[in-house]
């Protein structure tokens, strides 16, 4: 660790591109101050006191700096390493700490997430959930406990009811064939992107695989610090999917689970997570590397493309969802002003600290609603609802979809 906090030359390229540093100009809340902090806690003569321990957790690790950086510094390790520390020595306080505990003994358990859905399906359709928020009752709430109830997904009863074909052949000639990563929230709550993956996939041509009993990647559980159970969640997603013999890509259509699933090769010492992580492509990365074989029906759409940051950043993806979308006739592609920066959602960060969350997000929300789009483009889960709620928040609606459902729109 010495040796990646010494490549950090504090040139301070990082500080416009952090959106902590942009909100409140502290130095110890931006990259080079969080790594003079890790210097200190690496030499000793830092100890790691709650106020050290605020200024990583305000961290979104959205690594917008690591884009910025001309030194090629990985923030990305230095921060998931330093929040393991925190993890393992730093003792939360009680309602910190059980929060915490609730959050990772729900969200990585796609079957935990599957029964929590139907509460949350039957209170919106009893009208109970409606209720709720008109009453104001809501507002009483602990702001950690508002904001779980407000990024609360729709839920329909066929998304409570979908499921994942375990094949699906190419349809036309064969070009190969990718096994998928169904994801969490992506598989419960929007069950829609994995199905839109597969049949675009299919019409292009490729075989699609779908490992059963497939759990956590360990994303989440990797970007707060619970090292050891990332690791575990790792290794078992690695064994589900075992070798990989015929497979020729393993495709994830989730900026965050992504940009995890690439680290398995320094994250496990597995000859067959090395092989894992060599295959996986974003859905969108694939596709515009392979070209297009099914034919695009015209969708006359403005659509506004929201650079998710474990996608732009941490995986340099940013020409090829647009690239797939402008494959679309008639459709019409926006950009966002300052595109480059975070929304706020940040994983679980929009949970942890609600309020920077909000004050990141609002900067993000005004800048879509000034694009006047019909629909926005967004590759990550967390990313839609958090932008979702935060247009609601304007009392504005605007209709969000991935860029791959767009896509499958526009296929036959």
């Amino acid at each position: 660790m010495t040796e990646l906090i010494s490549d950090c030359v504090h040139c301070g390229f990082c500080l416009p591109a952090c959106p902590t540093y942009r909100s409140w100009s502290v130095e110890a809340d931006s990259p080079r101050g969080r790594i003079d902090l890790m210097k200190g806690l690496d030499d000793g003569t830092l100890e790691l006191t709650p106020s050290v321990v605020e200024h990583f957790d305000r961290c979104l690790g959205c690594m917008g700096c690591m884009t910025a950086c001309p030194s090629g510094v990985r923030y990305d390790l230095l921060i998931e390493s330093t929040r393991a520390k925190v993890e393992a020595t730093f003792p939360r306080p009680p309602l910190d700490g059980g929060f915490r505990r609730l959050l990772f003994s729900l969200f990585p358990y796609p079957a935990r997430l599957r029964a929590l859905a139907w509460p949350l399906f039957l209170a919106a359709k009893t009208g109970l959930q409606r209720g709720l928020r008109k009453s104001g009752l809501l507002r009483l709430l602990p702001a950690r406990l508002a904001m779980l109830e407000r990024l609360a997904p729709p839920v329909t009863f066929a998304s409570l009811k979908a499921t994942l074909p375990a094949r699906t052949p190419a349809r036309g000639p064969k070009r190969g064939t990718v096994a998928l990563v169904a994801g969490c929230v992506q598989r419960v709550f929007f069950p829609s992107v994995n199905a839109a993956t597969i049949r675009v996939l299919a019409a292009d041509g490729f075989e699609v695989v779908v490992p059963s009993e497939q759990g956590c990647c360990g994303a989440l559980s990797l970007h707060v610090g619970r090292d050891a159970e990332a690791r575990a969640f790792a290794q078992a997603l690695v064994d589900r999917f075992g070798d990989l013999d015929g497979v020729d890509a393993v495709i994830v259509n989730a900026a965050g689970c992504g940009s995890t699933l690439k680290q398995y090769a320094e994250l496990l010492d597995d000859p067959r997570a090395r092989r894992f992580a060599a295959k996986v492509k974003d859905v969108s990365e694939f596709l515009a590397a392979a070209g297009p074989a099914a034919p695009r029906r015209p969708l006359p759409l403005r659509v506004a493309y929201h650079d998710a940051c474990h996608l732009a950043h941490a995986q340099g993806i940013r020409q090829q969802p647009r690239a797939l979308l402008c494959q679309i006739p008639g459709l019409e592609l926006i950009e966002i002003a300052d595109g480059d920066q975070c929304c706020g959602s940040a994983g679980v960060y929009n949970l942890l600290e609600p309020e920077a969350s909000a004050e990141i997000g609002a900067r993000k929300a005004g800048n879509v609603a000034a694009t006047q789009a019909d629909v926005l483009a967004s590759a990550n889960p967390g990313c839609t609802l958090q932008i979702q709620s935060l247009m609601a928040g304007r009392g504005q609606s605007l209709l969000a979809a991935h860029p791959i459902e767009l896509l499958d729109a526009a296929i036959d």
